[in-house]
Order: C-alpha cells, then sequence, then structure tokens
C-alpha cells in the first residue's frame, strides 16, 4: 500500500471535505418519516380505482388469497425467470415419518443470453422452454405432465392466478411482443412450439409473492413479503374491502406494491442527489424505478462509483486520477460494496479490490473508499426501510390493531450477502413501527419453492372445484 507522507492538519481537512460530500446521503428521522407517510399516500392511490391509472405505487393485485395448509402433496415443477439468471425448479411436497409437512428441492440455473433479454418474446420463451426440457430430461420427467407454478418478477397485470398481463420490462429486459401479453400464454405458446414435453401452468407468481409463501412455511405470521437483490419490491396481505380492482368484500388477498417504481411522479425529488440523475439518466429505463434505483443491487455500486469519481475530480482521492476502469459506467461493481464494507481493518480487502480496478491507493484513500460505500449502502438500508415501515404501519391501520405481530420474509442478493445492510434496514424498520412486532426471517430458494407451494394450493382448490 502507498504511504505518502502527509501533515496530519491536511488529512483531517481531507476527511472532514470528504464527509462534507458524503453527508448529503444521510437522511434523519424526520426525511425517513416524510418518505414512509408518502409511500402509504401512493399505495392507497394505487388501491382505489379512481386513482390507480395515475399512482406511482401499483398495488397490483395477485389473486393470492390462500395460503399452504400443510395438506398439499405431489410433485410441482417451478420456474423461477427475474433477473440474469434463470431457475428450474422440481419440488417434491410431502409428509415425513411424523405426518408433519416437508418440502425436498432440486434446482437448476441457468444462464440468460443478452440476445434472449433484449430480442423478440418468442426468442426468451423459446429459451426458457428449452431450458426446461433440458431439466425434465436431466430428472426423467418428460413423460409426467407437472402442474407448474411460474415466478416472474416484473410489473403484471393479474386477470387470475394463472393470467397476467405484462405492464413493462424492467432489471435490463427489453424483449419486444411481450407487453401488453399474458405471460402464461407466451410461456405456454413456446412449450407448445418444442412439443417435447407437456406442463400444466397453474400459477404466476411475483419472487415477492413467492417468498412470502415459502417463509410462510416456516412461519404462519408471515405476510410480507421483500425482495431486495437486483431489484426491490415487497407485497403484503391486504384487506379485501380495500382492493378496488377485484370484487369482493371478504377476506385478504396478497398485493404486489411494484413500490420500484415510487417517485416516478416526483414524490422523491428532493432525496435525490446528483449521482442518482446520472444512473437514471444513464439507464435502460430513464424516469422509471426511481426508488428501486436508490436502493437496489442493480444501481449501488455505479452510484459509489460516480462518487469516487466526484472526489477524483476535487482532487480528495486517488491524487486527483483515476484509473480507465473507474471512468467506466459499470467499473465498479456492486460486490465490491459488501467487500470493502466487509474488510476487517487492514485495508487489504480494499486495497485488492483498488488495484484490480487499476489504482494504487494510500491508506487514506482506503479509508474513503470504505466511507464512500459505507455512506450509499447505509441510505440504500434507510430508504427501504421507511418503504416497509409504510407497509407495516398501514397493515395495523387496516386492521384496527392496538399491537401488529407480524413476520416479514426477505430474499434477495443485497440482504443476504452485504455485510451491515440487514441490521441497519432492520433497525430503521423498528424504529418507525412503535406499535408492531416485527419479526425478519431469511428466505431460503423462497422464489421457486414459494411459486411450487402457491401451485400446490391452486392445483387443490381446482381439484375442490372440479369434484363440487
Amino acid at each position: 500500500m502507498v504511504k505518502i507522507p502527509c501533515s496530519y492538519s491536511s488529512v483531517v481537512d481531507k476527511i472532514l471535505m470528504v464527509e462534507q460530500i458524503l453527508s448529503e446521503f444521510r437522511l434523519n428521522q424526520e426525511d425517513l418519516k416524510e418518505i414512509m407517510k408518502r409511500m402509504q399516500r401512493e399505495m392507497c392511490r394505487g388501491l382505489r380505482l379512481e386513482t390507480h391509472e395515475e399512482a406511482s405505487v401499483k398495488m397490483l393485485p395477485t389473486y393470492v388469497r390462500s395460503t399452504p395448509e400443510g395438506s398439499e402433496v405431489g410433485d410441482f415443477l417451478a420456474l423461477d425467470l427475474g433477473g440474469t439468471n434463470f431457475r428450474v425448479m422440481l419440488v417434491k411436497v410431502g409428509e415425513d415419518e411424523e405426518r408433519s409437512w416437508k418440502v425436498e428441492t432440486k434446482n437448476q440455473m441457468y444462464s440468460i443470453p443478452e440476445d434472449a433479454m433484449t430480442g423478440t418474446a418468442e426468442m426468451l420463451f423459446d429459451y426458457v422452454a428449452e431450458c426446461m426440457s433440458d431439466f425434465l430430461e436431466k430428472h426423467h420427467l418428460k413423460h409426467k405432465k407437472l402442474p407448474l407454478g411460474f415466478t416472474f418478477s416484473f410489473p403484471v397485470r393479474h386477470e387470475d392466478i394463472d393470467k397476467g398481463i405484462l405492464l413493462n420490462w424492467t432489471k435490463g429486459f427489453k424483449a419486444s411482443g411481450a407487453e401488453g401479453n399474458n405471460v402464461v400464454g407466451l410461456l405456454r405458446d413456446a412449450i407448445k412450439r418444442r412439443g417435447d414435453f407437456e406442463m400444466d401452468v397453474v400459477a404466476m407468481v411475483n419472487d415477492t409473492v413467492a417468498t412470502m409463501i415459502s417463509c410462510y412455511y416456516e412461519d404462519r405470521s408471515c405476510e410480507v413479503g421483500m425482495i431486495v437483490g437486483t431489484g426491490c419490491n415487497a407485497c403484503y396481505m391486504e384487506e379485501m374491502r380495500t382492493v378496488e380492482l377485484v370484487e369482493g368484500e371478504e377476506g385478504r388477498m396478497c398485493v404486489n406494491t411494484e413500490w420500484g417504481a415510487f417517485g416516478d411522479n416526483g414524490e422523491l425529488e428532493e432525496f435525490r442527489l446528483e449521482y442518482d440523475r446520472v444512473v437514471d439518466e444513464t439507464s435502460i429505463n430513464p424516469g422509471h424505478q426511481l426508488y428501486e434505483k436508490l436502493i437496489s443491487g442493480k444501481y449501488m455500486g455505479e452510484l459509489v462509483r460516480l462518487v469516487l469519481m466526484k472526489l477524483v475530480n476535487e482532487d480528495l482521492l486517488f491524487n486527483g486520477e483515476a484509473s480507465e476502469l473507474l471512468k467506466t459506467r459499470g467499473g465498479f461493481e456492486t460486490r465490491y460494496v459488501s467487500q470493502v464494507e466487509s474488510d476487517t481493518g487492514d485495508r487489504k480487502q480494499i486495497y485488492n479490490i483498488l488495484s484490480s480496478l487499476g489504482v494504487l491507493p494510500s491508506e487514506l484513500d482506503c479509508d474513503i473508499v470504505r466511507l464512500v460505500c459505507e455512506s450509499v449502502s447505509t441510505r440504500s438500508a434507510h430508504m427501504c426501510g421507511a418503504g416497509l415501515a409504510g407497509v407495516i404501519n398501514l397493515m395495523r391501520e387496516r386492521r384496527c390493531q392496538e399491537t401488529l405481530k407480524i413476520t416479514v420474509g426477505v430474499d434477495g442478493s443485497v440482504y443476504k450477502l452485504h455485510p451491515c445492510f440487514r441490521d441497519r434496514f432492520h433497525q430503521i424498520v423498528w424504529d418507525l413501527t412503535p406499535h408492531c412486532e416485527i419479526t425478519f426471517i431469511q428466505s431460503e430458494e423462497g422464489s421457486g419453492r414459494g411459486a411450487a407451494l402457491i401451485s400446490a394450493v391452486a392445483s387443490k382448490m381446482a381439484a375442490c372445484i372440479l369434484t363440487q
């Protein structure tokens, strides 16, 4: 590591100037309460028929009304499409020796080629069907017509549990001919075109919903599902009487908030910084998913890179010189943020990352880079916490309960892999929900397993209807 002789006062001055620049990322309690209130206002607008169209938080009904109760058994297939990797999973739901419910899974990951993500819908779903065929072949299941649960993690307007219209792509997907169409129909058509296996697509769900159901299997109080990974979103069980887009007053329905678009109508303007604006302008969907762009893993590394470049230009970092990699959009990956903050204090990890980016940092440079990563990831955790607190406080009000006891199932790479995100996020949620007792559980294989459990419930309900 480069040690540059430097007077104590100039080091202090430099750190003070860096902290001044980073102070913009700090959100105080009043800021967070304001974000929470605005989130609740948009949620209410999304639920109402007259304001649904213009609301930034769409509050999409999922048609998931009942949760697994333990009597569903059988083999189910699950697909999980929501990022650059796509998963096929076989889920065996049965009883063990003690007659308690058990779920076993086998899965395989397939990576989606760029041309399938950005080509035509037909290309994308043909690729999905090809992967399914490969998986069924390996597990000698081609002869069986299995019920399929499909986790599809994009904004969808459901017309039933097995029918949903794609509103718009997010997370770098652009396949033409899919928006405005029934996604389950596109998948069924691709399976038919192949003709080498049959499949009964019984349910399509969002990854937040699959996560909630998967965690409900472990904890019956789980009525909120959340993802903080490449994207960021949440769902929860809402009172049917307030879900105006669906007829019926009785019971509850799971609502997919699609809160990533919160801010698209200007609700977050005073909280967005110059770096956020650059990230948005250079993204594949400028002006959309603004809340998600402040939080999720897809954008966190790039936000850090832009702050580092600002500090270089102000001569506060790397002697005012950046490497070509650091000047390149996407050059500082989000995984580096986790690695920098995992550094034990000897700065080795930070030094190695910066060296790999073509920079020879001093000890002070390493400390400044760590401060930048902490500022960006802490704001992400706090922003996310304010949103979830808004959801949970609204649930308590709706249910007219003095104290709401609830469990939140969470999945996603940022939540699971960042060393400090989870604790910072939990603390803000607890601070902002004084009348709630909240437990968090981390979902394991939530997306696929949850989709299979929902298809198990849907299959059983369909069988009950047929026999009535």
